[in-house]
């Protein structure tokens, strides 16, 4: 995978921006939930200061990634779109510190630190976007599952056969 070392508290005290277009092929553990390693996703993450005066990451990141339906096991295209704003403390004490502070569950507080690797964020927020049961919206051609659940025979039917 492609490697974005920053200084996290320097790039947020900075106001830094970065962003980028990396292939889904490159993202070792987003590939692992996709259906092929086609796509890419178009990312964005910008440093900044919270309102509280504390260290934040915005993300964005947007694509389409190919993931297997769980009804009809067909593979199909799913887009991402999704953003979100990160807090950064230097160690655990001070994210549960800043947690208690913000008292906002819609903001992470996770720990920065001076070389982090800004791919490993983005990827993680591809897979948090992902769906828990990937599904069509409605399913292309559902004529050979249909075929087998009505081919289904109860087991009784063997009995009355030998009943006769």
């Amino acid at each position: 995978m492609n490697v974005q070392l920053i200084d996290a508290f320097e790039f947020c005290r900075t106001g830094g921006t970065r962003e980028g277009v990396t292939p889904v092929a490159s993202m070792e553990r987003l590939v692992r939930d996709c259906a092929s390693p086609d796509g890419e996703l178009a990312w964005k993450a910008e440093g900044g200061t919270s309102k509280q005066g504390f260290p934040q990451l915005r993300l964005a990141v947007h694509g389409t990634v190919q993931l297997t339906c769980q009804r009809c096991l067909a593979p199909f295209a799913y887009e991402i779109d999704s953003s979100t704003v990160l807090m950064l403390g230097e160690d655990d004490a001070k994210a549960d510190e800043i947690e208690t502070v913000i008292d906002d569950e819609t903001i992470d507080v996770i720990v920065g630190t001076r070389s982090m690797n800004l791919m490993d964020l983005i990827e993680d927020e591809a897979l948090l976007a992902l769906p828990q049961a990937p599904k069509h919206d409605t399913c292309p051609d559902t004529a050979v599952l249909d075929a087998v659940r009505s081919e289904k025979k109860s087991p009784f039917d063997a009995l009355k056969a030998l009943k006769k």
